[in-house]
């Protein structure tokens, strides 16, 4: 009996795809796990260093406009102190936002929204939070306004020229307050004073306007987009340099 043997051409063309079948598999395995690696790294700068939220009113005008996207440290307050000054972003203390209805989306929208939330690339769940500056920390005695129309922080007045005002208005705020920020705890406003539903708006609310530290997601430190608008956010440490720190 004999051997029917096989071309060496064949041979080598079948050696061929097969180690060209082989390379595009450990390619494909490859990208996905980079794909992988790329998510899991994503998630976890998102859920402990930095997070992307939009701009859904004009209450920090002209600071943030409406849709600007700001990237937040959230580093601040747990690891980084809380300065006044900071624009911070914080999870709603209870009343400060209407209740909404989450728009329904069609399934493959839906998971793809929730991918790119998880990675910090989408800021789905901004109408369930607040951004503000804040004014006044734990003990700070804050009183609005003195005969200049100037907020005063232990005494101390503040010339803000980050605040927005209507023309002609020489006050600050339109409403008079006299608080001390307990402990662990914060006071806000927005930038656009007269526009804003800030701690001095939502004096009646359960929490009387302060926002508990611990409802601070983080600090926001630039706007990231659109692209005209970047640039990085003061928290002007000479608007508060002359404060003597509080007991609080």
């Amino acid at each position: 009996m004999t051997e029917t043997s096989v071309p060496a051409d064949d041979t080598s063309v079948r050696l061929r795809r097969r180690s060209q079948k082989k390379g595009a598999l450990l390619f494909v395995r490859d990208v996905l796990v980079i794909f992988v690696v790329a998510l899991l790294v994503s998630f976890l700068i998102k859920t402990f260093l930095v997070r992307s939220f939009f701009i859904p009113s004009s209450s920090m005008e002209q600071t943030l406009q409406i849709d600007d996207r700001i990237l937040v440290n959230e580093l601040v307050p747990d690891l980084v102190e809380l300065q006044r000054g900071d624009v911070v972003v914080f999870r709603d203390p209870g009343g400060w936002l209407p209740p909404t209805a989450k728009p329904t989306q069609p399934p493959l929208v839906a998971a793809v929204d929730w991918v790119m939330s998880a990675v910090g690339l989408s800021a789905s769940d901004s109408d369930d939070h607040l951004i503000k500056r804040v004014i006044g920390l734990p003990g700070d005695h804050v009183v609005c306004c003195n005969t200049l129309g100037q907020l005063t922080v232990n005494g101390v007045p503040l010339q803000e020229p980050y605040v927005t005002v209507p023309a002609g208005v020489t006050s600050v705020s339109k409403d008079a307050f006299d608080v001390t920020v307990p402990a662990n705890s914060l006071w806000v406003m927005g930038d656009n004073r007269y526009n804003s539903k800030d701690s001095r708006y939502n004096r009646e609310q359960p929490g009387n306007g302060f926002v508990p530290v611990d409802n601070v997601v983080g600090r926001a430190f630039v706007i990231s987009w659109p692209s005209a608008r970047w640039e990085w956010l003061d928290n002007y440490p000479s608007v508060f340099a002359g404060i003597r720190e509080s007991n609080g």
